[in-house]
């Protein structure tokens, strides 16, 4: 037949039926929510329990790739990209990025995948975002995964340390564009976006901080949370000692040989220490 493949390049039919159902059930996966305009990328694997990963700034869902399958196996996991990244939209609109913006992000995914209630986590900005999110929706959280992350600060000067340094992060990408990624931590130079704008945007109005909520609202957590971390994370380990300490009943676990993207680093040990905790959870025990 005209246009037919050599023997050696045609698929038998249970190969054909096994490459078509993988391609369908990615085709599945992935999804978009509009949110006041704004489209909002996410993907949906597995069945089960809801576990929410939000990425780190200037990553994006693409990062979570190796906890996939792990994760997919006995939970339904939803991954998206944060406004301002990867594949969803970036509004010119500053005002359209902010903290309160992203928790409502947040929960409009929750909603969309039918879950009142996730286990709620992330990486960076992405733990920081969890942790917000579980300040206005603690009963939509069960349990806390913070990873390489800060709680922010009860200072108000260390605060406006942090914001210079976010505002300096925003000028790099307004002046330099994406190149910037080239020069930063693994889940950053594997990441694919649009919009070196939405970059700035995001690190204008979602990397910054205007108050200390967070950070306050640690002892009131009354959820399962594990705080993990790169034991080369310098930045970010007195932070997950003061995360620990605070939030009731957390576990730790340094990833050692690890940075700051420890799933991207070390993921057999990152995964490893993220299933203990999600079995342990499944199974009603201490975490």
């Amino acid at each position: 037949m005209e246009g037919a493949l050599p023997p050696h390049l045609r698929l038998d039919t249970a190969a054909q039926t096994a490459f078509h159902a993988a391609r369908t059930k990615r085709e599945n996966a992935m999804a978009t929510l509009n949110r006041g305009g704004v489209n909002l990328y996410y993907e949906v694997h597995g069945e089960g329990p809801v576990v929410l990963l939000t990425h780190g700034y200037s990553a994006t869902s693409q990062m979570w790739q190796g906890q996939v399958g792990p994760i997919s196996a006995g939970h339904k996991l939803v991954t998206w990209d944060m406004r301002g990244h990867g594949r969803s939209d970036s509004p010119d609109d500053p005002a359209l990025y902010s903290e309160a913006h992203t928790v409502a992000d947040m929960a409009a995914l929750l909603d969309a995948v039918g879950a009142k209630s996730a286990i709620v986590g992330g990486l960076s900005l992405g733990g920081y975002m969890s942790l917000a999110f579980h300040r206005v929706h603690p009963e939509r959280v069960k349990a806390l995964l913070i990873i390489d992350t800060g709680p922010g600060y009860k200072n108000d000067e260390a605060r406006d340390g942090w914001n210079r340094n976010a505002l300096k992060t925003a000028l790099r990408y307004e002046t330099e564009g994406l190149a910037v990624l080239s020069a930063g931590s693994a889940e950053r130079r594997t990441a694919q976006h649009a919009s070196a704008k939405g970059l700035a945007l995001a690190a204008r109005g979602m990397l910054t901080q205007r108050d200390a909520g967070v950070i306050t609202s640690l002892p009131d957590i009354r959820v399962p949370s594990v705080v993990i971390v790169g034991s080369e994370d310098t930045p970010f380990l007195a932070a997950s000692d003061y995360m620990t300490a605070k939030i009731p009943g957390a576990q730790k676990v340094v990833i050692e040989g690890a940075g700051h993207a420890a799933n991207l680093d070390k993921p057999e040990a990152f995964n490893a220490a993220l299933m203990g905790f999600l079995e342990r959870l499944g199974a009603g025990t201490p975490a």
